[in-house]
């Protein structure tokens, strides 16, 4: 397993990041195989494990704490805080409030001293940056946590974050958590640019696009879209829709790559955001030991700039094709009420 400094902190970790969303009752249940998982990942050189406090509602928190147990200072080990934990107000965000009740949660449930990098989940409209970067650098200072980062935010929301925290005297963000695949190269056109000016660390999620690049989805295949994660969104799945159609398309191009280069669809598929010179690691989630097993048979694969040139082909550069389940999508785009003045106010005369 090859190392990379994350970002400018001076921390090394594994090209391949550990990610435990699948622990708990989301995915893998079983403590003890999930405590496996991870000590097979650890064995294998993976040194960095990335999980959030509402993954499984805390659960994997706890799992990945028990496991972790004798191997704590060999780790470096990544949360989240931002998404409700439980009901009622207040309970969820980017507040001061929230962020430091939270982050003692978060150490109780991985039984541990100290956070090596804490990330803000999702941005929050309604909390000002300037709070967030505040009460985050003050754990910092408190020793409780080593550096932060976000997770999913626009470039230019972490442009602002970086100019807020120079005015203000604030640590500022560390490393960005995006999604990017062969089937979602957006992050390409401004934020790994941005991520590289401000020599931030990054982890890339979904490496797999959900399951598209498993194989698992075929053209002129049937696709069950009552299990997994096709029954969370079947419109994301379903080959009766021409998006998808476009999809499995390119996902055969990739398959036949594949092929020619000796390799399999999902090791292509997770060599790809390890070329780029703006990743740092790449966030590996599998929910069993044989998911864990088929990532690491494929860590060796190298890419080479014909191989590169054939993907920019099937997918050009900055290209989405797929937009990834939990992906942020900015207010701008999601309320209605933002883009329409009041009908009183829409006419020009």
């Amino acid at each position: 397993m090859r190392y990379r400094v994350l970002g400018r902190t001076g921390i090394e970790v594994s090209v391949h990041c550990l990610g435990t969303m699948m622990f708990g009752f989301v995915g893998n249940p079983d403590h003890d195989d999930c405590a496996r998982i991870i000590h097979t990942a650890l064995d294998q050189g993976i040194n960095f494990v990335d999980t959030a406090d509402m993954y499984s509602a805390g659960e994997s928190e706890q799992i990945v704490g028990k496991a972790l147990r004798g191997r704590r200072d060999d780790v470096v080990l990544a949360t989240k805080v931002h998404f409700p934990m439980g009901e009622g107000r207040n309970r969820g965000g980017n507040s001061r409030r929230w962020i430091v009740r939270e982050v003692e949660e978060s150490l109780r449930r991985l039984s541990t001293d100290w956070i090596d990098l804490y990330q803000v989940h999702r941005p929050d409209a309604t909390t000002d940056i300037e709070e967030t970067l505040s009460v985050l650098t003050d754990l910092v200072r408190q020793g409780k946590i080593r550096a932060f980062g976000c997770s999913t935010f626009p470039a230019e929301q972490i442009v602002e974050a970086h100019h807020v925290a120079e005015r203000r005297g604030l640590h500022r963000f560390r490393t960005e958590q995006p999604p990017y695949s062969l089937l979602a190269r957006g992050i390409e056109t401004d934020l790994l640019p941005v991520t590289q000016r401000y020599g931030m660390g990054v982890l890339t999620w979904s490496p797999l696009a959900s399951g598209f690049l498993t194989g698992r989805y075929r053209k002129g295949q049937p696709v069950d879209l009552s299990t997994g994660r096709a029954a969370l969104t079947p419109a994301r799945f379903d080959p009766a829709i021409e998006e998808n159609v476009r999809k499995l398309d390119v996902v055969e191009q990739f398959v036949e790559l594949a092929s020619e280069i000796g390799s399999t669809l999902p090791a292509l598929a997770l060599a790809f955001p390890v070329a780029h010179p703006g990743v740092t690691s790449v966030i590996i989630g599998p929910r069993t030991m044989e998911q864990l097993d088929a990532a690491l048979r494929g860590a060796a694969l190298t890419l080479d700039d014909a191989v590169l040139d054939r993907i920019d082909e099937i997918v050009p550069p900055g290209t989405n094709l797929y937009q990834a389940d939990g992906a942020w999508r900015p207010p701008a785009l999601t309320d209605p009420a933002l883009r329409r003045r009041p009908i009183t106010d829409r006419a020009a005369v």
